[in-house]
């Protein structure tokens, strides 16, 4: 498998790798993360797709900003 890091990667695959990571079958018409409050599943990865920040970085940050408050462990 490679490498899904913003250094060996480019911004066009880190498009491709968010659009089949997202990709679930359904349509975003069935994923929780927009009526949630999580915003747009795309938008969520922007910052990846632009070079900005880590997926595991997006993800840690999404999941601290919608925990809630839950004991949730990460």
């Amino acid at each position: 498998m490679k490498s899904i890091l913003i250094k060996d990667t480019t911004r066009e695959e880190r498009e491709t790798i968010i659009r089949s990571s997202l990709d679930c079958g359904s349509g975003c018409e069935n994923c929780s993360s927009c009526w949630l409050g999580g915003g747009s599943p795309w938008g969520i990865y922007q910052d990846y797709i632009d070079g900005k920040r880590e997926i595991s970085e997006i993800n840690m940050a999404y999941m601290e900003e919608h925990r809630q408050n839950r004991q949730i462990r990460g």
